[in-house]
């Protein structure tokens, strides 16, 4: 029963930990598989992140607790206990703790996935025809939701700069209007699965 037990509590743990991790782990697999909105499914957990990993931390204590904790023997002529399965072991724990740790922490690591952002074709455009164009975003958590936005507007033929955040919750567009327009670039925004909810022009 204790066996089940803290194989129940690791399990939690992990499930807290990947839960965690979603809504950055999201727009990687987004990118690299063009799976459009689906990076914006699990934007929504972005404001639970602190208290799913305080819930990690609390489970996986309490599953070492339950390992390590001195065992009481009793004298009885009890039957020999059975032989723990590697999956009940300290062993499996050790890797069970890291993976957690890792899906935790895996906006500090996760640039390592991204594919490099197309880059942007600069053809000298006349003065008049350049317009920047400030796009307020809704849904981006964090560095990787800006990567997917970036790789979809860098593609757009008449971009000139681009500089996204998701802390501003915006994306700053420099673009040639003889070749493209502020809806062309919103719509490349929206087909992230983000959402453009406001957008002003800047002639520059």
């Amino acid at each position: 029963m204790i066996l089940k037990t803290n194989n129940e509590t690791w399990m939690a743990g992990l499930l807290s930990a990947a839960a965690a991790s979603l809504c950055c782990i999201t727009p990687v697999l987004a990118i690299l598989g063009s799976l459009g909105g689906f990076a914006y499914s699990f934007s929504w957990i972005e404001p639970f992140r602190p208290y799913l990993i305080g819930l990690t931390i609390i489970v996986f204590a309490f599953a070492w607790y339950g390992k390590l904790k001195p065992v009481k023997v009793e004298d009885c002529a009890c039957e020999p206990l059975e032989k723990k399965s590697f999956f009940q072991s300290k062993s499996f724990l050790v890797i069970v703790t890291l993976i957690a740790a890792l899906l935790m922490t895996f906006p500090l690591y996760a640039k390592i996935f991204y594919p490099k952002p197309q880059k942007i074709a600069v053809i000298p455009a006349a003065k008049k025809n350049i317009e920047q164009a400030v796009f307020k975003i809704e849904g981006m958590t964090c560095e990787a939701c800006t990567q997917h936005v970036n790789n979809e507007v860098s593609k757009i033929n008449g971009v000139i700069e681009l500089q996204t955040s998701y802390d501003s919750a915006n994306s700053i567009v420099k673009f040639d209007t003889g070749k493209t327009n502020a809806d062309s670039i919103a719509a490349a925004i929206n087909s992230t699965g983000y959402k453009v909810i406001s957008s002003t022009l800047t002639i520059k």
